[in-house]
C-alpha cells in the first residue's frame, strides 16, 4: 500500500514545503539498510546514542528525497529538490503513520507479549496457521518503540492476519504499541524478572503488558499463574480470558497430561464440549511446552479445525532465534538465517551480509528458498526479490524449490541456477564448487537448510565460543549513554578482541559508527584493514619493526618514548609523509610505557619542529580506576595528565584530543572523559560495578557431552589419580582441555560447568584436549549441551576463583575454538 508524501505530512501533522511529489511505501529510520531510495521516507530519530539527522546529506546523495525531522537545518537547503516533513517528534510521528496505516485494515490481529516466548510463540503460529491465513508478523523481535510501527507498515491489502510483538521495559511504554498493534486477540505469554527493576513491583508490570488487550476479544493466558490471573481481575479484564491449566479441570481449556518420552512430548487436552485430544510434538523442554499450549488455546478460539491436523503439530520445527555467522569451507563464511522466510526479514539479512562484505575480495552469494505465503504472485514476488538483490550487490543465486525453479530464471539477470529441492542441490556437481564467497542462507524451515549448512561449514571440534553481536551493541550503547553527545570512543579490539575475534566485533562497531579502534600491534591492524575495516585504528604497541606496516595500513602509532618518536619523524620523513596522526602517552604513576609528565616541553619541542608527524591525542592509563581504595591515586594521577595535556596542547598550538579513562574509568569517574573514552572489558560485558546488572554478557563458552561412564565408589579419576569418587558416580567426558584455554587449576573439583541448569563439578585433572565431570546429580545424557562461562556462569566468577582477572580468561581461549557470531 502506497501513500503520497502530502498525504502522509497530513498524517503526522508535519509543517511542510512539498518541492518532489512522491509516492511512499518504504520507511527507514536506519541509514545502513537503504534499499530503495525513490520511494523511500527516512525519519531522521535522535536518541541517547546518535542523531539520524547526521545522515540526511548521505542518503540525499543516495537519491533518496522524502525526510521527517524536528527542526529544518541549514544545509538542506542545499538539497534542492527535497521534502522536509518537520515534526515536534520524530518517534512519534513514524508511531501515528502506524497508527493510521493499522486503521486500514480489519483482519484478525494477534498481540504477543509476556517475558519470554514472544517470538517463539508467533513462529510457531505461523508454522501452524500458514496452510489457513496469509499471515504478515513481525520479523524478527522487531518488538520496541521503534521496531512496532516498522512490523505493522508490512501490512497489506493481500493479508488475512497479522501477529506482532510488544516488548516494554519501563512503565507507561504499552499504550503507543497498543494504538499501533490494535490487537484484535491477545497472548499474554508469562510474567518473569527480566526489567523489574524499571517496576515499583511485579503487578505493576503485569498491568502493564495486560494493557495491550483493553480492546481485545479475548486474552490466552496462563491460568495456574496466580498474578496473571490477580492482573486480569485488577484491570477488569477477566470476561475476557480464555485460560489454560494443568491443575482445574474446569477451566476452559484443562491439559489433562503431559508425558515426555525421549524427543517427544505428548499433550493431552481437554477443550470447549468435553473434546479430548492428544497432540504429540517434537520439544521436550518446559518452555517449549508452554509455549505450544499458548498456541493450541489461539487456535481454538480463532479456527479450532487447523486443530485436527495433528501431523502439523508432529512437524513443528524449533524456532531458530539468531542470525549466525560462521567459517565455512574453501575460505567461504556462511550466515545462516532460518527464523523466518519473508522479504521483510530476507531485507534485514541482506542488510547483514552486505555490511559483513565490507572491503573483502568476496563474491556475495544467497542461497533462497520458495517464499512461502507472501500473498503475491511468484512471478511479482521474485521479481521484487531480485531488484532487493541488485540493490544489495548480490553477485549470485542459487534458488531452491518449485516456484524458484519456474520463475527464477526470468526474475534473476545476475549469475543464477535453481533446483527443486535441497536434496537436488547437494548432489549437485555446483554444490562442491564453492570458494571465497560470502554465502547467505535464507530458507524455511521445510527446506531443511540445516543439512547444507552442516555440509559447507568448516569442520572443527565441538567446543564452541558463541559470541552475541547484539549484547556487544547493547554494552556500547550503555557506555555511550554516559557519556556527552561530542565525547568520542575508542574501542578495544586487541589481543583478537579480547579472545572473541577480532573482524566481527571490529565490523559490528563500525556499523554503529565507533570512532576509533585500538589494537596492540601493527599486524592486529593490518589485518582488519584487510577484512574492510575503514575507521581510524590507533595501535598501542608499535614495534620498530612496524613502520612499513603502520603507513601502509593507515595504522596510527602511540608514542611513548624519544627513541620511537625520533625513529617515526625519520621514517615519515623518509617516505615524504605529512601530518601523520600519532597519540601521545604519559606515564602518570602506572610506570610502564610512557613519557614522564616533565618531558612535554621535549615532547612539543621535537614535534614542532617537523611536519611529518602530529599529535592527534594524548593520554594516560590508571592504575585502579576499578577499585574506591585506589580513588585517590586516581585523582592524582588525572591530575597530573591534565597538567601535562595542558602543556602539550598550549605548546603545540592546536587542539589535541584527551583521554584517560578506561572502562572502569567511564563507569566510576565519569566526569573526567575528557573529550574521548577508551572502552575495553566492559564492551564484552564486564562491569567494575559490583551487583550491576546493565552490562549483558558477550561471550558463552559451550561443548558437548561426549561419553558418560557409571563409576563405582572409590575408583580414581584421571591422569595422576588426584581424585577419587566418594559414591557411585556418573563421570561425563567433554571436548575441552587445556590447549582449548581452559585453565587447568579447575581440575579436582575447583570449578565447574553447567549442564541442563545444574553446575556440575571437574573431577580429576584437566587434560590437553578433554576433561571430566561429575554428573551424578543431574539427569545428563550423551550430546547434551554443556555451557563452561556464559549467563548461568560468569567469567567474573570464574575469574575469582583463580584469583585472576576477567581478561586472562577471554583472551586465554585457543584460536581453535571455533567462534560463532549471531545476532538476535
Amino acid at each position: 500500500m502506497k501513500y503520497n508524501i502530502r498525504e502522509i505530512a497530513s498524517i503526522i501533522g508535519a509543517k511542510y514545503d512539498i518541492l518532489e511529489e512522491g509516492s511512499i511505501d518504504h520507511l527507514l529510520t536506519d541509514s545502513r539498510t537503504l534499499s530503495f531510495p525513490e520511494t523511500t521516507l527516512f525519519f531522521a530519530i535522535r536518541t541517547q546514542t546518535g542523531d539520524g539527522s547526521r545522515y540526511i546529506a548521505e542518503l540525499y546523495r543516495l537519491r533518496v528525497r522524502h525526510f521527517v525531522v524536528n527542526r529544518y537545518r541549514p544545509e538542506f537547503a542545499e538539497m534542492k529538490d527535497a521534502n522536509f516533513l518537520i515534526v515536534e517528534n520524530v518517534l512519534a510521528a513514524l508511531q501515528q503513520l502506524a497508527i493510521h496505516h493499522r486503521k486500514q485494515f480489519g483482519i484478525p490481529v494477534i498481540g504477543i507479549t509476556g517475558s519470554n516466548g514472544k517470538t517463539v510463540v508467533k513462529e510457531l503460529l505461523y508454522q501452524l496457521l500458514h496452510r489457513e491465513f496469509n499471515i504478515v508478523r513481525s520479523p524478527r523481535s522487531y518488538n520496541s518503540q521503534l521496531g512496532v510501527p516498522l512490523s505493522v507498515w508490512q501490512m497489506n491489502g493481500n493479508h488475512t492476519l497479522g501477529i506482532f510483538e510488544a516488548g516494554i521495559s519501563q512503565p507507561n511504554e504499552m499504550t503507543n504499541l497498543r494504538r499501533i498493534i490494535a490487537p484484535t486477540i491477545g497472548i499474554l505469554t508469562n510474567i518473569g524478572e527480566a526489567h523489574q527493576e524499571n517496576f515499583a513491583s511485579p503487578m505493576q508490570k503485569c498491568l502493564e503488558k495486560l494493557s495491550l488487550f483493553n480492546n481485545c476479544e479475548v486474552i490466552i493466558y496462563n491460568a495456574d499463574d496466580r498474578q496473571i490471573v490477580h492482573g486480569l481481575e485488577k484491570a477488569c479484564l477477566s470476561h475476557r480470558g480464555l485460560g489454560w491449566s494443568r491443575t482445574d479441570s474446569e477451566a476452559q481449556i484443562f491439559i489433562e497430561s503431559i508425558r515426555q518420552r525421549d524427543t517427544v512430548t505428548e499433550i493431552s487436552c481437554t477443550m470447549f464440549g468435553g473434546i479430548t485430544r492428544t497432540y504429540v510434538i517434537p520439544f521436550t523442554d518446559a518452555a517449549s511446552i508452554e509455549n505450544v499450549i499458548h498456541c493450541i488455546a489461539l487456535m481454538i478460539y480463532l479456527k479450532p479445525t487447523a486443530l485436527g491436523n495433528l501431523q502439523a503439530f508432529r512437524e513443528l520445527e524449533p524456532v531458530a532465534m539468531r542470525l549466525e555467522v560462521k567459517d565455512g569451507i574453501n575460505h567461504c563464511c556462511l550466515i545462516s538465517d532460518t527464523c523466518n522466510s519473508d522479504i521483510h526479514s530476507l531485507a534485514i539479512a541482506l542488510d547483514f551480509q552486505f555490511s559483513r562484505k565490507g572491503d573483502r575480495n568476496m563474491k556475495t552469494t544467497v542461497i533462497l528458498s520458495d517464499i512461502l505465503q507472501s500473498g503475491l504472485m511468484p512471478k511479482v514476488l521474485y521479481k521484487k526479490v531480485a531488484e532487493l538483490f541488485r540493490q544489495k550487490k548480490v553477485e549470485r543465486v542459487i534458488g531452491i524449490g518449485r516456484d524458484l525453479k519456474t520463475h527464477g530464471p526470468a526474475a534473476f539477470h545476475m549469475e543464477s541456477e535453481f533446483y527443486e529441492s535441497t536434496q537436488e542441490f547437494i548432489r549437485s556437481s555446483s554444490f562442491r564448487q564453492f570458494g571465497n564467497e560470502l554465502i547467505l542462507l535464507k530458507g524455511s524451515q521445510m527446506f531443511h537448510f540445516e543439512q547444507i549448512t552442516e555440509l559447507l561449514e568448516k569442520k572443527v571440534h565441538e567446543t564452541i565460543l558463541e559470541v552475541n553481536l547484539d549484547a556487544v551493541v547493547h554494552n556500547y550503547n550503555h557506555f555511550r549513554s554516559m557519556l556527552r553527545p561530542q565525547t568520542q570512543i575508542v574501542c578495544m579490539v586487541k589481543a583478537f578482541g579480547y579472545g572473541v575475534g577480532s573482524y566481527e566485533l571490529a565490523k559490528t562497531l563500525q556499523e554503529h559508527r565507533c570512532d576509533y579502534l585500538a589494537v596492540a600491534v601493527a599486524d592486529e591492524g593490518a589485518e582488519l584493514r584487510k577484512e574492510g575495516i575503514s575507521i581510524p585504528i590507533i595501535v598501542m604497541n608499535p614495534e620498530f619493526g612496524s613502520f612499513n606496516t603502520l603507513f601502509e595500513y593507515r595504522l596510527e602509532p602511540e608514542v611513548y618514548s624519544f627513541r620511537l618518536l625520533n625513529a617515526l619523524i625519520r621514517e615519515a620523513e623518509r617516505r615524504g609523509i605529512v601530518s601523520w596522526p600519532v597519540h601521545v602517552k604519559i606515564d602518570t604513576g602506572m610506570y610502564r610505557l610512557g613519557f614522564r609528565p616533565e618531558d612535554m616541553p621535549e615532547v612539543c619541542r621535537q614535534l614542532k619542529q617537523q611536519n611529518g608527524l602530529y599529535a592527534r591525542s594524548v593520554f594516560s592509563h590508571l592504575a585502579g580506576s576499578d577499585s574506591a581504595e585506589h580513588d585517590a591515586f586516581t585523582l592524582r594521577q588525572i591530575q597530573a595528565y591534565t597538567r601535562a595535556a595542558d602543556t602539550l596542547e598550549k605548546e603545540l598550538g592546536y587542539p589535541v584530543a584527551r583521554h584517560v579513562l578506561n572502562s572502569a574509568g567511564i563507569e566510576r569517574f565519569t566526569a573526567c572523559q575528557f573529550n574521548m573514552v577508551r572502552l575495553g572489558i566492559g564492551l564484552y560485558g564486564i562491569s567494575a560495578l559490583a551487583g550491576s546488572e546493565a552490562l549483558q554478557p558477550v561471550c558463552a563458552l559451550k561443548t558437548t557431552i561426549l561419553q558418560i561412564q557409571d563409576v563405582p565408589a572409590g575408583r580414581s579419576v584421571g591422569y595422576g589419580r588426584k581424585s577419587r569418587t566418594e559414591r557411585d558416580s556418573r563421570i561425563a567426558v567433554i571436548p575441552i582441555g587445556y590447549a582449548d584455554g581452559l585453565d587447568r587449576r579447575l581440575g579436582n573439583g575447583a570449578g565447574e560447568v553447567v549442564i541442563r541448569g545444574r553446575r556440575c563439578p571437574f573431577i580429576g585433572n584437566l587434560c590437553m584436549d578433554i576433561s571430566m565431570i561429575d554428573v551424578t546429580d543431574v539427569e545428563a545424557q550423551e550430546r547434551d549441551e554443556v555451557t563452561v562461562f556464559g549467563k548461568t556462569l560468569s567469567v567474573s566468577e570464574i575469574a575469582r576463583k583463580l584469583n585472576t582477572i576477567p581478561y586472562e580468561i577471554l583472551t586465554s581461549i585457543s584460536p581453535r575454538v571455533k567462534r560463532i557470531y549471531y545476532k538476535e
